[in-house]
């Protein structure tokens, strides 16, 4: 008996249908199918009762589908701990995201992160993408959470998590803010509001206006919550990617999408790290945090 074997049977049972657990497993629906069937003449036994296109699990089925997931979550547990045991490096776990992200996924992968790997440090900071690249680039952290602004590079693992949609965070008491989206055009005589420090300002101000097609005064803040009071107060619009689930506006506020020739803008989000320094944790943390976010958004 092979514990591919108890993982295929496992699977079938959970999804509850052959064809979603051979996408789940990658292999074929015969394939699925013939290792079960395989694995019910090793064991002299019936596990699946088939009628038609459905099944149900036998008494002896439903032992082994309970007894089969302890032993592979006791295995999991194993393969986990040996590669702990086998990392020479130090534990812990450096993140760099944006500073106009305010996605609720990211804490969540740290959270869940976190529960699995007790052992691991995680140190967390944020900044503008050129800060977070120069971190990166001079292995002040691990990997980054953060905007596509160039070509995807050889030398490091780019990870494109989605794309996402680009909206504008506008007062209400702005005229605009009665429509359901706003033409990047009709901003450009609203100041835009951008999330930068001091030192960065001047990159972040030319990337969105010679890159993106931003237009008119820009006003900077330090933080996200800096700049949503700004927008509170109807001194500009602030843009935003719809990165996970963002949380509500807020009563003072209107969310619209950005639109641009007839389509929402969009940008790619990514993880970055440098291929030379990937890791266990690394790859770890990078699966958690996709399986969070959906692939695609608007």
């Amino acid at each position: 008996m092979l514990f591919r074997q108890m993982k295929y049977f496992t699977t079938v049972v959970e999804c509850n249908s052959f064809t979603e657990a051979a996408e789940r497993c990658y292999i074929s629906q015969s394939a699925i199918s013939q290792q079960i069937r395989a694995l019910e003449k090793e064991l002299g036994v019936e596990l699946i009762h088939r009628e038609n296109r459905k099944f149900t699990l036998t008494p002896a089925g439903e032992y082994f589908y309970g007894q089969s997931k302890g032993i592979l979550e006791e295995v999991e547990d194993i393969r986990r701990e040996t590669i702990r045991i086998g990392q020479d490096e130090e534990l812990q776990l450096r993140i760099g995201y944006l500073r106009c992200y305010s996605g609720q996924e990211l804490h969540e992968a740290v959270a869940e992160f976190s529960r699995l790997y007790p052992e691991t440090a995680i140190s967390i900071v944020n900044g503008t993408h050129e800060e977070l690249y120069d971190l990166l680039r001079f292995g002040g952290v691990d990997l980054i959470l953060s905007d596509q602004r160039r070509a995807f590079s050889g030398q490091y693992e780019n990870d494109q998590l989605l794309q996402c949609g680009c909206y504008a965070e506008i007062s209400v008491r702005n005229p605009l803010s009665g429509q359901e989206f706003i033409e990047l055009e009709s901003l450009k005589r609203t100041p835009c509001i951008l999330i930068s420090s001091r030192e960065q300002q001047n990159a972040e101000q030319e990337y969105f206006q010679n890159t993106l097609g931003f237009g008119g005064p820009f006003l900077f803040a330090e933080n996200l919550e800096e700049g949503r009071l700004m927008v509170a107060g109807n001194r500009g619009f602030l843009p935003i990617e719809s990165v996970g689930t963002l949380p509500p506006a807020g009563a003072s506020i209107k969310r619209l999408p950005i639109m641009q020739n007839g389509h929402q803008i969009q940008r790619n989000y990514c993880l970055f790290w440098l291929k030379e320094h990937t890791n266990y944790y690394i790859e770890e943390f990078a699966s958690i945090l996709e399986k969070l976010l959906p692939r695609k958004q608007s």
